[in-house]
């Protein structure tokens, strides 16, 4: 009798033990965030719905977070690739930056990429932003007199803080498939 009242007490224990873990990196809203960034992004600049048309894919990330201080910076983020509409796995952006800085922020980011092989060096991992492209920043209208560079378009949507520096190139990106 005692032994099965020990199993009952100690079988939710296990079961805790090796589910709630499995359970922690898996949140099923987190995927609904990419969709919501999208929105946001169509809404406040609807010519954006030309790049979602003819991208082979591209890749949003919802927040990323960045700050620095005197002369040292990073940031970093996690976010989803779509190939041709479908999710396909997720990414995560770094970077470092040296120089004079101060300040943090959060923005959005989504990267489109106009063919399968721009697409597909970015998944074949240790993907990188060159130096010299810079983020366009999404207000009404803004991607009407923009175009590819070198295959990517890059857009970013500020959520919140400040930042005396603003560059998206030397972001590093790795990437995970489903």
């Amino acid at each position: 009798m005692m032994r099965r009242w020990k199993a009952a007490l100690l079988l939710p224990v296990l079961w805790c033990m090796v589910a709630l873990p499995v359970m922690a990196g898996w949140n099923p809203h987190e995927e609904d965030r990419a969709g919501q960034t999208v929105e946001r992004f169509r809404k406040t600049d609807p010519t954006l719905g030309r790049f979602f048309d003819q991208a082979y894919g591209y890749a949003v990330f919802p927040d990323i977070y960045k700050g620095g201080i005197l002369l040292l910076g990073g940031a970093r983020g996690k976010g989803y690739v779509y190939e041709q509409g479908r999710l396909v796995g997720r990414s995560s952006v770094t970077q470092v930056n040296v120089g004079p800085q101060l300040g943090g922020q959060s923005f959005a980011e989504i990267i489109f990429f106009r063919s399968k092989a721009d697409l597909d060096k970015f998944k074949n991992g240790n993907y990188e932003l060159s130096a010299q492209l810079s983020a366009i920043a999404v207000t009404a209208g803004m991607a009407t007199n923009t175009d590819y560079s070198d295959g990517v378009a890059v857009f970013a949507m500020p959520k919140s803080g400040l930042m005396a520096e603003a560059s998206v190139g030397g972001q590093k990106f790795s990437f995970e498939p489903y």
